[in-house]
């Protein structure tokens, strides 16, 4: 199956393979979003930069109240931070003490057990089911009175996959409500409206959760480091406590509400992703790949075999000790490139 471009041509890092050496081509390992930002967001940033010799807001106050009136929420129902990375660090640094447990699915983002580590958490990790999905059954089961903190993905790092809102739900109702639970929605923005859930009346639902985002994915803005939660306001000024003074650059304010201004812009970038991602999973599966389906800006290659089979023509993917990798999409040659690489021997998994 031939992949085709769609759209503006995406930048990539990649830098081209010499024969019988190990240089990458195309660098899939961090799912980024292969496009550089949007053309209008590019332009309001460039005013900004203007004035970068000025510092920022002692404590965000306009970025918050952006996102809080985007969302549907109050501003001191927002926290920011430096990417979902810093936002999390700064929940498990305020509600959580050295010694309680996280408990998350596995593999997942790998924030989240580094993170933990570093605050001193023990790390209770929940194998996916064979399908990729999170189990969420077992997940409450592992909670216990140690627990100090418990993380959902939907969509699902490193697979893609989506839990459904009804199981979501049930999960959420069966939670105590005294431990913290995080919903990364880190690529909701990928989503379909059908699965898509009430986020703002979630949180109204449920006091001890933060639902989590970033706009390092879909809006392609992973190096301005800009992230939030949102959730109860007794739960997020516990988290703002950590704020930085002077942490979240003008520029942040100013990208954002760009943003939100390119909601066209968006929608044509993120067609363009997802029908790459649709075009090369229908192409591996039909090689005998069980690639599962993604909701987000990158596909999950079950192992064993993928990651060996890249590495070989020079991708670098996210890799997983059973051989299994995760690949980000949206770019037509990296994607052909991935093709060609795990089809042009025999599969491993057919």
């Amino acid at each position: 199956m031939t992949l085709h471009p769609v759209g503006t041509p995406p930048v990539l890092r990649a830098v081209a393979r010499r024969p019988g050496t190990d240089a990458v081509r195309f660098d899939l390992t961090l799912s980024e979003n292969p496009f550089p930002p949007l053309p209008s967001v590019l332009e309001a940033l460039r005013d900004t930069m203007a004035r970068a010799n000025r510092y920022p807001e002692f404590l965000p106050r306009r970025l918050p109240r952006l996102i809080a009136g985007h969302v549907g929420v109050r501003p001191d129902q927002v926290v920011v931070g430096a990417g979902a990375t810093g936002v999390v660090l700064q929940i498990m640094q305020a509600l959580t003490e050295p010694g309680d447990r996280m408990v998350f699915a596995s593999p997942t983002f790998d924030g989240y057990p580094v993170m933990a580590d570093m605050v001193g958490l023990e790390s209770v990790a929940v194998p996916l089911h064979s399908s990729g999905r999170q189990d969420l059954w077992t997940m409450a089961g592992s909670v216990d009175a140690r627990t100090a903190l418990v993380a959902v993905c939907r969509p699902h790092n490193p697979t893609g996959t989506v839990v459904a809102a009804s199981e979501l739900k049930a999960f959420l109702f069966g939670m105590p409500r005294h431990i913290p639970v995080i919903l990364d929605e880190a690529y909701a923005e990928f989503l379909g409206p059908a699965e898509t859930v009430d986020a703002v009346e979630l949180i109204a639902h449920y006091p001890n959760l933060l639902v989590l985002r970033t706009f390092s994915k879909a809006y392609g803005l992973a190096g301005l480091r800009i992230g939030y939660a949102f959730g109860h306001p007794d739960l997020v000024r516990r988290v703002r406590r950590l704020q930085l003074p002077f942490g979240m650059p003008e520029s942040a304010a100013t990208a954002v509400a760009a943003c939100y201004a390119a909601r066209t812009e968006l929608a044509e970038r993120i067609a363009r992703i997802t029908t790459q991602r649709e075009l090369l999973r229908t192409a591996l599966r039909g090689n005998g790949i069980p690639v599962p389906r993604s909701r987000a800006n990158f596909l999950y290659l079950p192992g064993p075999g993928p990651a060996e089979a890249l590495t070989r023509a020079g991708i670098a993917a996210k890799t997983y000790p059973d051989g299994s990798a995760r690949i980000a999409v949206g770019d037509p040659a990296a994607d052909a490139a991935v093709h060609t690489a795990l089809t042009s021997t025999p599969s491993p998994l057919s």
